[in-house]
């Protein structure tokens, strides 16, 4: 049985970079400053959002350089949505 409880050990996750609500607002309106309040993918300015390049699923931290701005519509691509759902 040990051994089963190392192998879990080994295989945890390690912990991502996940900031409160307050921070990330911080963090966002950099993102939004950097990428020129404009969507990276088409340009837009309109309904813009924060996207975490690497999703916090696969670890994916709260950091500059893992978060794009995208356009509503544009973010929703990146998630498989089409734009009829959007």
């Amino acid at each position: 049985m040990q051994g089963s409880a190392n192998s879990r050990r080994l295989h945890q996750k390690r912990p991502r970079i996940k900031l409160d609500s307050e921070e990330y607002a911080i963090i966002r309106n950099l993102v939004l400053e950097r990428d020129g309040w404009r969507c990276q993918e088409c340009g837009s300015m309109k309904n813009l959002q924060v996207h975490h390049i690497k999703r916090r699923s696969q670890l994916g931290g709260d950091l500059m350089r893992n978060l794009i701005t995208l356009c509503n519509s544009c973010h929703g691509k990146c998630h498989g949505r089409r734009s009829h759902q959007l």
